[in-house]
């Protein structure tokens, strides 16, 4: 990575994601914008804030800013049932962006209340139905972020999908009423999707069943016991079995399938959607490359720096258009996480500098939680400090 700087003043790029249940990607902007005038002093400087999403949390504010284009507020259903007021956009392109995360997002429900086998993706196909019903036919759909392991089965519902029991009555929502599966009714599947293309943003490449699959790996994440976990697997191999046989397509096995509770599968399967790494469309989106060209050091964050990390998240794609930049000379990348569980071996291989967790003392997971942008101005701070020292600018 480039070691020098090479402008009359210090060029930082910040292209942090959410810190889930803590600090919006904007938030987090703002707090390490803070800490780095407090440790530049008089040092000039040139900020450029980029916040990013991977098509979790945050996407439809990310793209709305990089690209521009009108927001949008639908009342849909949220995991259990309740109505709840769903953002959504429609860029100056035309196309709609949909976040997973504004309808049927985990953060909606309250840990004493998440019911992992009820939790439905219904909300997220009425932002689907709505984005149609104003004639969008090029639709974005961030998947990250959910309360659901349903396969996507309550989307599907939504847009008129009739998943029906031996006794050819509809199955209730959720995903584990999907062992009860015998029948898919395709006839009053909303027409407008067969002129519509979908690309989901989706951030991880799980399978849909098995010991990687939505169940195993996310499940216990959504309230699910041991228990509850084997027999949402189950259910999602069943249906599979039984899309298979409706569709004659098998995407259980593909990458990405297990997204979002096994969303991407759904979306795939019915709806000819194209699956894409939404932090590459992103990254594009927000034109971070230019910005990188003059950067001389590129700060990121999200909540847990992990072995989800290294599976496509945010930062593994911030590191990778940081390394890129600059024929290939790079700018070095400086990582704040609520949790760091990455090795430095494995830090470097993505191309992380280094990377800090933001208490710099032992605090309860509150107290993180409600000091997190306060924490992450004084992170940026130690850090930007360290790395000036390091260039003998201070």
């Amino acid at each position: 990575m480039s070691n020098t700087v090479s402008t009359s003043y210090v060029h930082f790029v910040l292209a942090p994601d959410s810190l889930k249940g803590s600090l919006s990607a904007v938030t987090a902007c703002g707090a390490m914008e803070l800490g780095i005038h407090r440790a530049m002093g008089k040092i000039p400087c040139q900020i450029s804030a980029v916040p990013l999403a991977d098509g979790g949390e945050g996407t439809v504010e990310a793209l709305l800013l990089g690209i521009g284009g009108e927001e949008r507020i639908e009342t849909v259903s949220d995991p259990l049932g309740d109505p709840v007021q769903a953002k959504w956009g429609i860029l100056q392109n035309g196309q709609a962006v949909i976040e997973m995360a504004q309808a049927s997002g985990l953060t909606l429900i309250p840990q004493s209340d998440r019911r992992p086998k009820e939790a439905s993706s219904y909300g997220t196909g009425q932002l689907i139905q709505a984005a149609l019903d104003v004639g969008c036919r090029n639709l974005l759909i961030g998947i990250g972020g959910s309360a659901t392991t349903d396969g996507g089965a309550g989307a599907l519902q939504a847009l008129g999908v009739r998943l029906l029991d031996a006794d050819g009555q509809d199955l209730p929502r959720g995903g584990f009423a999907l062992h009860r599966l015998a029948k898919i009714d395709l006839t009053h599947l909303d027409a407008r999707l067969q002129e519509t293309q979908i690309t989901v943003l989706c951030d991880v490449d799980n399978p849909l069943c098995g010991a990687n699959g939505a169940a195993y790996i996310y499940g216990p994440q959504k309230g699910a016991t041991p228990t509850n976990v084997k027999e949402l697997d189950a259910a999602l191999e069943h249906f599979a079995q039984i899309a298979a046989a409706t569709t004659g397509r098998d995407f259980k096995t593909a990458k990405g399938a297990g997204a979002a509770g096994g969303m991407g599968f759904g979306l795939m399967t019915f709806l000819n959607a194209q699956l894409k790494a939404g932090i590459d469309v992103v990254l594009e989106a927000t034109q971070i490359a230019q910005k990188l060209e003059t950067a001389d050091l590129v700060l990121t964050a999200e909540g847990s720096i992990d072995v989800q990390t290294l599976r496509g998240k945010a930062l593994s794609g911030v590191a990778r258009a940081a390394g890129a930049a600059k024929n290939g000379q790079g700018v070095s990348v400086i990582a704040f996480g609520g949790t760091v569980k990455l090795t430095s071996d494995e830090l470097q291989k993505l191309g992380i500098l280094i990377s800090l967790p933001l208490p710099d003392a032992p605090l309860a997971l509150e107290e993180c939680i409600e000091r997190a942008e306060e924490l992450l101005a004084n992170a940026t701070e130690r850090a930007v400090k360290l790395w000036l020292c390091g260039r003998g600018l201070i």
